[in-house]
C-alpha cells in the first residue's frame, strides 16, 4: 500500500488494497480493460496519504489502494471513492467494476499487464498465471518495526483461515460452480509457498527463509511472497491477504477492522512477554482448505487445539481475541454490527449461491455489480437509491447517515439489515 504507514501510532494506522476484475457490460465476462480504466480515473483523491489506483498481473483486473487511515469511517469514505471512481470510469468505456474472488463467468484469457516484473512473473511461472484472476482484499496495519512484524504474523496464523472464511467470496470460476466458497485459496495455491505463513523466530530467519525461496527460483524476487500474512516488503507493516475481494465496502471495512484488532492483540501478548503458539503448519494447512471448502457453513478446525469448532464459534472467538484492541479504537460496536450482518445474511459466496439459484451465473455477476458499489449494510439503500439522507433516515454502525458514497452504513427505518437489498437475502439458517 502507499504512504508512510510507519510514521503513524503502530497498531492503529492502516490501509486496504482491493482487487477488482472488469466485465465486459454486454457478456458479463473478464474483459482486459485495466489500462483504459485506470486512466479515465485519473489520480485518487487521497493520493497525498498513500492512496492510488494500479494495475494487477492481468489486464483485466484493476487495484484501488486507500491513504493511511486511523479510524474506520475515514477508511469506508475511502473505500467508497476508490470503488466509485473506478466503476464510473469502467463504465465510461464499456465495462462493468465486479468484487469477486475468481471471474464468475467464462472467456479467453487477458493479456498479462505491461511492465518489467509482470513479464519476470509471467516468464517464471507459465502457464500457472495465464488466467490467474484472482481478487483479494490486503490490510495493513502499521507496526513499531521489523521483528514486531514477523512476531506479530506468528501470532495471526492461527486466525488466517477464520479471516478466509468470513470473507469467503469466490465460489464459481470461470462458468462453474467449484462447491468450494472461497475458490480463490485454490488459485493461490498453484504458487509456491502459498498459504498459513510458517512461525519464523525472528525477522532474520524469516528474511533467510524468503532468501531460500528466491534463490531456488521459486520467488521472482523477495518483495513476491504468497503467504497470507507477511511483514510487508516495502512498509513497516504487516500486510494480510486473507480476504477474497470483499463484496461490499462495509465487508472489506469488516476484514480491516478484525485485522488490526488481532494485530492490537498481538502486540499486547508480545509486550507481556507471550510468544505465539507454534501451530502445526500442516494442521494450519488443513484448516485453511476446510475454511476454502465450506466458509462458515458447519465446522472448521482449530489449528491450535487441533478440534474441529463450529465455524461461527471461531467467528466469536476471533472477534474475542480482538475486541480489547477494537475497544481501545472505539471500533468494537462497529465490529459487532458488521458480524452480525453477515450471521443473519450470509457470506459474499452465500450470496453468490443465491443469486444462481434465482437466475444463473449472469445474475450472480449482476448482484455482483450492485454489490460493488453499494455501500454495504444498509439493506435498500445505496449509492443509486436516489435518496437523500434526512432526519428520518437511520444511523449505521459507524456513524452518520446511510447510503451516500463516502458516508457510513444504515438503514431506512423498520428494515432489516443486510449487506444486499431486500430481494438478494439469503435465508438465515434454522437456529438448531
Amino acid at each position: 500500500m502507499g504512504g508512510g504507514v510507519g510514521g503513524h501510532a503502530p497498531g492503529v494506522s492502516l490501509g486496504v488494497e482491493e482487487e477488482f476484475l472488469l466485465v465486459d457490460a454486454a457478456s458479463g465476462e473478464c474483459v482486459a480493460h485495466a489500462e483504459d480504466v485506470l486512466e479515465r480515473a485519473g489520480p485518487h483523491r487521497w493520493r497525498t496519504s498513500g492512496g492510488s489506483f494500479h494495475t494487477e498481473l492481468l489486464g483485466s483486473q484493476v487495484e484501488a489502494v486507500t491513504g493511511v487511515c486511523h479510524d474506520l469511517a475515514g477508511l469506508r469514505a475511502q473505500l467508497r471513492y476508490g470503488r466509485a471512481r473506478l466503476a464510473e470510469a469502467a463504465r465510461e468505456g464499456g465495462a462493468l467494476l465486479v468484487a469477486s474472488g475468481t471471474p464468475v463467468l467464462g472467456g479467453s484469457p487477458p493479456p498479462a499487464a505491461r511492465g518489467e516484473r509482470f513479464a519476470a512473473i509471467v516468464s517464471a511461472y507459465g502457464d500457472v498465471v495465464e488466467d490467474y484472476q484472482a481478487c483479494g482484499c490486503h490490510v495493513h496495519v502499521g507496526v513499531p518495526d521489523r521483528e514486531s512484524a514477523v512476531a506479530v504474523v506468528n501470532h495471526l496464523r492461527p486466525w488466517l483461515p477464520v479471516l478466509v472464511a468470513l470473507a469467503a467470496n469466490s465460489p464459481f470460476d470461470r462458468g462453474r460452480p467449484t462447491r468450494y466458497a472461497a475458490r480463490r485459496m485454490m488459485e493461490m495455491a498453484r504458487f509456491p509457498g502459498a498459504g498459513v505463513p510458517p512461525w519464523s523466530a525472528s525477522a532474520a530467519d524469516y528474511d533467510a527463509r524468503v532468501a531460500a525461496l528466491v534463490e531456488s527460483g521459486a520467488l521472482v524476487d523477495g518483495a513476491m511472497t504468497f503467504w497470507l500474512a507477511r511483514p510487508s516488503p516495502r512498509w513497516p507493516t504487516v500486510e494480510v491477504r486473507a480476504g477474497d475481494a470483499a463484496a461490499t465496502a462495509d465487508e472489506a471495512v469488516l476484514q480491516a477492522a478484525l485485522v488490526r484488532g488481532l494485530v492490537g492483540a498481538a502486540l499486547a501478548e508480545l509486550a507481556a512477554g507471550r510468544e505465539a503458539p507454534r501451530a502445526d503448519g500442516q494442521v494450519c494447512a488443513a484448516a485453511l482448505w476446510n475454511a476454502a471448502r465450506h466458509g462458515l457453513d458447519g465446522a472448521m478446525v482449530d489449528p491450535v487445539s487441533r478440534r474441529a469448532v463450529p465455524a461461527w464459534r471461531l467467528v466469536d472467538g476471533m472477534v474475542a481475541r480482538a475486541a480489547p484492541a477494537l475497544e481501545e479504537t472505539g471500533d468494537l460496536d462497529a465490529v459487532f454490527a458488521l458480524v452480525e450482518g453477515v450471521r443473519r445474511a450470509g457470506t459474499g459466496a452465500d450470496r453468490q449461491r443465491s443469486a444462481a439459484r434465482r437466475g444463473g451465473p449472469r445474475a450472480v455477476v449482476d448482484m455482483l455489480i450492485r454489490q460493488t458499489e453499494s455501500g454495504g449494510l444498509a439493506a435498500g439503500t445505496g449509492p443509486d437509491d436516489g435518496t437523500d439522507a434526512g432526519p428520518g433516515r437511520a444511523r449505521g454502525p459507524l456513524g452518520g447517515p446511510a447510503g451516500r458514497p463516502g458516508e457510513p452504513p444504515g438503514g431506512t427505518p423498520g428494515e432489516k439489515t443486510g449487506v444486499w437489498d431486500a430481494g438478494e437475502r439469503v435465508p438465515e439458517p434454522d437456529a438448531t
